[in-house]
């Protein structure tokens, strides 16, 4: 359920309201609204994905913490480990390149789904219907195999000891390194849960349909900012998508750059040929770079949630504007650091029509920004509600709990 209460007992223009998640993050944030009406509707129609609700300050709850990640926490039971892993997917990429975008996928779709703890790797048992054939991830993740090999190579050296969580991470951020993309430090410590659920998958990942203010609610409903959202879409300048994910863009979709769309639209047909591959980044598909962001400005965005970031309807602008208003350091929004007229060092008006817009163009321009911004968007998706301590476990095998 859905609840709007503001400082003023109405909804309209500057009125303050309070939104509050309570499924993933546990924390609220002020927000002054831009615009009547339009952010109460979309947060109510997207309530049901991401389980938002408006509240009073003083029933907001504290955001939920959890233990501490450490670089160094492999170092004295498994020092070796990050290079195994390391190893491994230079092995894998060796052999399929496309593998880079397929491991940053699983992590990024793992942490998504109650956050970093390899839920995604576990197969159906009698207890639960696992993530795997969730809509967002069938026929679409893969790589599960790769993982497996290394874990199996990580047992042999510290039986017990590194989690199929950290090994997720590592191994995005190697692919993210392979492909000519930024390096980050990967904080471990994470372990692994014990059960995974196919209907929490269903609902908290976000999908190439997504409007903008769809992918705003959904990243925020993570802990990530604005930005974030942003810079980490920006992994979507490797990989490929089934034409299924594109058809109705190239089809129905007005920006859309016409040429580009009737070269998708001669292999993707209105009906049929579902399975069909077309690279994200058609300019430069193997290699991690910023032309994703070139792509967009120049309308030859694949998927429809991609291109959202570039144009999106009024009502999505609204929700934008709104958003990025909170994500700045003075509005509180959960690990709020932007301000587009810091972007780049020069001066952006922070309230123009599409907020998203600005950042797509300055990552087009400056691409040592946007690989900036995705290392630090990376560790911060990286540390979604990791489980530490005793909660969890140490998978032997990271298909099944032990």
């Amino acid at each position: 359920m859905t609840f709007a209460l503001t400082s003023s007992g109405a909804l309209g223009i500057n009125s303050t309201a309070l939104i509050c998640n309570f499924k993933t993050t546990g924390s609220c944030i002020k927000m002054q609204l831009l615009e009547p009406f339009i952010f109460l509707s979309t947060t109510l129609m997207a309530a049901h994905k991401t389980t938002l609700c408006l509240v009073l300050l003083a029933a907001c709850l504290a955001a939920a913490t959890g233990g501490k990640l450490s670089p160094e926490y492999y170092s004295s039971t498994c020092p070796g480990a990050p290079a195994i892993v390391q190893a491994g997917v230079v092995a894998a990429l060796k052999n399929e390149t496309r593998m880079g975008a397929s491991l940053l996928r699983l992590h990024f779709h793992d942490c998504f789904v109650n956050g970093c703890d390899a839920s995604i790797l576990l197969d159906d048992n009698a207890t639960f219907v696992g993530e795997k054939t969730a809509s967002p991830n069938n026929k679409s993740i893969r790589g599960y195999e790769v993982i497996d090999k290394i874990k199996g190579q990580v047992e042999k050296e510290c039986p017990g000891v590194v989690s199929c969580a950290d090994i997720l991470a590592l191994a995005a951020r190697d692919s993210v390194v392979y492909l000519g993309g930024p390096s980050w430090e990967v904080s471990l410590g994470r372990r692994d849960s014990l059960n995974a659920s196919k209907e929490a998958a269903e609902v908290s990942l976000p999908e190439p349909t997504f409007n903008l203010s769809d992918l705003a609610v959904n990243f925020w409903a993570q802990g990530l900012s604005f930005r974030d959202m942003v810079a980490l879409s920006g992994a979507h300048t490797i990989g490929m998508a089934r034409c299924t994910t594109f058809r109705d863009h190239i089809y129905n979709d007005s920006d859309i750059e016409p040429s580009f769309a009737r070269s998708l639209q001669q292999f993707c047909p209105p009906r049929g040929h579902d399975d069909v591959l077309a690279p994200l980044d058609l300019r430069t598909p193997a290699q991690f770079d910023n032309s994703y962001y070139v792509n967009l400005v120049n309308y030859k965005g694949l998927l429809h949630s991609d291109q959202e970031l570039f144009h999106g309807d009024s009502a999505d602008r609204s929700l934008a504007r709104t958003l990025y208003e909170s994500d700045r350091p003075s509005g509180g929004f959960l690990n709020g650091d932007d301000g587009l007229e810091e972007m780049g060092g020069g001066t952006i008006k922070p309230f123009m029509d599409n907020p998203a817009a600005a950042i797509v163009r300055n990552y087009a321009d400056e691409p040592a920004v946007f690989l900036d911004d995705f290392a630090k968007g990376m560790i911060k998706m990286g540390e979604i509600k990791p489980l530490t301590g005793s909660a969890g476990e140490i998978r032997k095998f990271c298909g099944k709990v032990n």
